[in-house]
């Protein structure tokens, strides 16, 4: 009988997981000893966090990240033909989505592998779910282009769907250019789009504000490096 491949939801920041971590998701960690993680350090600190038994010295991890060969990835499947089971974990929120486990998933369903998705927190969702915006229809867009005339067409590209398809448009940036993103989104978008900015989602430092553009360039946030996701929406 083959094994599974669960995929285990973390953390978005670091606080204790039965904050936002729900106990089943334990009770399947202390089940499994062979996960395929974006982040060993990261990955093994949680499990600890989890209070797992089996000793994180006995743990079996497989990096997958951008260094990672893609032909390794079909290896670290291997074990689930002699019943074993799999972790996936993201370093942080949901495996799978905006995350490289994503390869790993797909290649499970080509071999008819069952794959079982936890609950868990989502950056995407809770920043959604706060924002006021139109939850019905929405886009996450990932990263945007980091030269500046490509990602100021992009966000003028956004925000002509946002008017063309009442669809909500959702995008993050590496942590230490939130500063210039908000920059270049006051300066692309016109004054009554709306944008929320969702920052330190789960964690006590957490902020969600909505407002339109020309408010925002009334005082526009310093944000720094902390995780941050941008929402746009008419």
């Amino acid at each position: 009988m083959k094994g599974k491949l669960y995929l285990i939801p973390t953390t978005l920041g670091d606080i204790e997981p039965t904050a936002t971590i729900p106990a089943q998701v334990k009770e399947v960690a202390n089940s499994i000893s062979e996960y395929i993680v974006e982040d060993e350090k990261w990955a093994r600190r949680y499990l600890k966090k989890l209070e797992i038994k089996t000793p994180l010295n006995d743990l079996i991890l497989h990096p997958l990240n951008k260094h990672t060969n893609p032909n390794d990835i079909n290896s670290y499947l291997q074990n689930i033909y002699n019943g074993t089971n799999i972790g996936v974990i993201s370093e942080a929120g949901c495996p799978g989505v905006a995350d490289p486990g994503a390869e790993v998933v797909k290649l499970a369903h080509t071999k008819g592998i069952e794959v079982i998705p936890l609950v868990g927190p989502s950056s995407i969702l809770l920043s959604l779910m706060a924002s006021g915006f139109n939850g019905q229809n929405f886009a996450f867009n990932g990263y945007l282009p980091i030269q500046q005339d490509e990602r100021h067409k992009k966000i003028q590209l956004l925000e002509k769907q946002i008017y063309q398809f009442d669809q909500t448009q959702l995008f993050i940036e590496t942590p230490f250019r939130n500063d210039k993103l908000v920059q270049d989104i006051l300066k692309v978008c016109k004054g009554s789009t709306k944008l929320c900015i969702a920052v330190d989602l789960t964690i006590s430092t957490e902020s969600v504000q909505t407002k339109t553009i020309a408010e925002w360039l009334v005082k526009a946030p310093l944000l720094n490096k902390r995780p941050t996701i941008f929402l746009l929406y008419k």
